[in-house]
Parts: C-alpha cells; structure tokens; sequence
C-alpha cells in the first residue's frame, strides 16, 4: 500500500499551503519527502541552523508559522532541542532544501501533545520547512567532552 502524503504549493522560500488528502489517514511513522533539493553545505549534529517552517495539525489548522512573523527561526539542530522528527529530518540535508515531514506523535510533542499550541497528543502534524543556512555560533555542541 502506498502511503499517500499531503501536497505543497509554493516554492522554496515561498509561503507554502499544505493540502491533505481527502479521507486519507496518516501515515503511522516519520515521513520526509523533499520538495527542492539544495546545494549548499550539509547541516550536521549541532549545527545553529536558520530555517523557516510552517507546520499544520493533520487535516486540521495551522498551529505555528514563522513565515508570519519577522525573521527566521535559528536553533541548534540533531541535540535533542526540537521535537525528535526534525532532528531525524533536518540533520545530513543540504542548505537550500525544502522538507514536508509528517510526524506521528511519538517523534513530535508525544502523548501529552502540547495544548498551548492546540495540539492533542494523538494528533498527527505536517511541517514544510526550508533550510537556509548554518550560523556560526559561539558555542558548539560537538565540542563538548569531558576533560
């Protein structure tokens, strides 16, 4: 069976619109599918990297965009500061990529959902991100040892 995913309109850097499948359910994993591939540096684990993204509950409304607001979103990626699905999605892509990742719950905001957001915690979520760049930062994730 083909698992059946929403589509996208808009380009990178675009504003997209996420339509879902009508009487489809969601697929019960961590789907990625890349709707433009860049061809800039690769994001690594602990990467600061500046993105924007739009993210939709399965079906339903847009629960958080930063394509509304001014400037993009920058965070450490692939060390456990998002949800899990975007360090699984986001880290090993090239700057300049456009993502649609649909997360179960489990690799989102789990069973507690998060309410603040409007999010249950069985809800299914659809996130386009684009990547835009890595910032230099003064602190690097991947240097942390022990001395």
């Amino acid at each position: 069976m083909d698992i059946i995913l929403p589509t996208v309109k808009g380009e990178f850097g675009e504003t997209p619109e996420i339509e879902f499948p009508e009487g489809v359910k969601p697929p019960a994993g961590l789907r990625i599918k890349v709707l433009h591939e860049g061809d800039g540096p690769v994001v690594s684990a602990g990467d600061e990297i500046e993105c924007e993204y739009h993210g939709q509950i399965w079906g339903g409304e847009i629960f958080d965009s930063s394509y509304y607001r001014d400037g993009k979103a920058v965070f450490p990626i692939g060390v456990g500061m998002v949800i899990e699905a975007w360090d699984e999605a986001l880290v090993g892509r090239q700057i300049g990529t456009r993502l649609l990742i649909s997360v179960p719950p489990f690799k989102g905001y789990g069973p507690n959902g998060n309410p603040r957001a409007g999010i249950r915690g069985d809800d299914t979520l659809a996130f386009v991100v684009d990547i835009y760049g890595i910032k230099e930062s003064a602190f690097n994730f991947n240097t942390l040892h022990d001395n």
